[in-house]
C-alpha cells in the first residue's frame, strides 16, 4: 500500500435532488487531499442531473438509463482508480475528516481490507431534525463481525472503506438483489476472509426519511432478502465450522423478530419462519428484546400462534 493511497468518493444517484449538492460538497469538502469523486447518475427524471453538472471539472461523473443502485455502484467501481473506496449514497453525507481518520488508521493496520467505523443516523420527521447516537460505539471489544451482522448492526456502508480490491474479489454488488444489498456485500467480504478492523472514529452520516408510503410487496420483499442472508450466514457458518451457541440464538432470534413483524399481514408464512425457529432449536424462547414478559411465558405454554393471537387481543383492548 502507497503511502498516501487515493480514494474514489463514489456516489451513485437517483431522483436525489433535494440532496445530492450536500453529498458531493461532503465528498469534495474531505480534508485527506488524495480523492477523486465520482458520480453516476441512474436515469434520474429530477433535478439531480443538473445539480451534478454544476459541479463541473470538480468532478468526474456519467449518467445512463435507469439500472438500478447496485449497477451504479459496479459502474462507480470500474471507474475509480483510487486503492480505497468511500460509497457515499446521495442522501447521505461525509463529515469533513471521515477519510482522513480512517487512512490514519489504516497507517497503523496495514493489513485491513475493510475499515468500518460507527455513523450518525439523522432522521427527518414532522418535528424536524434528531440525531441517533453512533451506532456500535457502545459494544465492547473485540466486535463478533458474524454477530453484529446476524443481529443487523454494522455501520451502514458510508461508515465504511473498502479496499478497492476486497471488492473487486468478491466481483462487487449483486445486481439481481433489490434489498439488503450492504449485509449482502458484508457477508462475501466475510466469507471471502477480507481483514475487517474497527476505527472508532465517526464520520459517515445516514440520513434516514421516508419518501412515501412502503407497500405491503416492498416489505414482504425485504424480509424475504433478510432471511435469505441469514441463511446464507448459518449455511456458511455450519459449512465452516463456526457456528457457535451464540451465533445460532442470534440467527433464530433474528428469524422470530421477523416472523413476529411478517405475523400481521401473512400469517401462514410467518408461522413458517417459527416454525423454522422451534425445529433449528427445540428449546428456543424468544429474547426480551423482542418480545415482552407475558408473551415469552404464553409462547413457552401454547406456542407461537397462540402468543400472537394474545398479544393482537392485548393491542386491541389497550387502544
Amino acid at each position: 500500500m502507497s503511502q498516501n493511497p487515493t480514494v474514489s468518493i463514489l456516489i451513485p444517484c437517483y431522483n436525489a435532488d433535494r440532496w445530492i449538492a450536500q453529498a458531493i460538497q461532503s465528498a469534495l469538502g474531505q480534508t485527506y487531499p488524495h480523492k477523486e469523486v465520482i458520480v453516476v447518475d441512474d436515469g434520474s427524471s429530477d433535478r439531480s442531473l443538473d445539480i451534478i453538472r454544476s459541479f463541473s471539472d470538480r468532478i468526474r461523473w456519467e449518467t445512463g438509463p435507469n439500472r438500478g443502485g447496485n449497477a451504479a455502484r459496479n459502474r462507480l467501481l470500474e471507474l475509480s482508480q483510487g486503492e480505497w473506496i468511500q460509497y457515499l449514497d446521495a442522501d447521505d453525507y461525509l463529515l469533513p475528516d471521515k477519510i482522513e481518520q480512517q487512512i490514519q488508521f489504516l497507517a497503523q493496520n496495514p493489513d485491513a481490507d475493510v475499515i468500518y467505523s460507527p455513523h450518525i443516523t439523522e432522521e427527518l420527521g414532522e418535528s424536524g431534525v434528531f440525531h441517533a447516537p453512533p451506532t456500535i460505539a457502545h459494544l465492547p471489544l473485540p466486535h463478533d463481525l458474524w454477530l453484529l451482522t446476524i443481529q443487523w448492526k454494522m455501520p451502514q456502508t458510508g461508515g465504511l472503506l473498502f479496499g478497492k480490491q476486497a471488492l473487486i474479489e468478491i466481483k462487487g454488488w449483486r445486481e439481481d438483489l433489490r434489498h439488503c444489498q450492504d449485509y449482502d456485500l458484508y457477508v462475501r467480504l466475510l466469507m471471502a476472509n477480507q481483514q475487517f478492523s474497527y476505527c472508532d472514529k465517526v464520520g459517515a452520516v445516514y440520513r434516514w426519511w421516508c419518501s412515501g408510503t412502503v407497500t405491503r410487496r416492498k416489505i414482504a420483499e425485504i424480509y424475504r432478502d433478510r432471511l435469505a442472508v441469514q441463511g446464507t450466514i448459518e449455511a456458511h457458518l455450519t459449512a465452516t465450522r463456526q457456528l457457535t451457541l451464540d451465533r445460532k440464538n442470534a440467527i433464530n432470534q433474528a428469524r422470530f423478530e421477523y416472523a413476529r413483524r411478517i405475523y400481521s399481514w401473512d400469517q401462514e408464512w410467518a408461522v413458517q419462519v417459527a416454525s423454522g425457529v422451534k425445529n433449528n432449536d427445540p428449546k428456543f424462547v424468544p429474547s426480551d428484546q423482542i418480545a415482552p414478559g407475558f408473551y415469552r411465558h404464553i409462547y413457552k405454554t401454547i406456542g407461537f400462534t397462540g402468543a400472537e393471537y394474545v398479544a393482537a387481543v392485548k393491542r386491541k383492548v389497550w387502544k
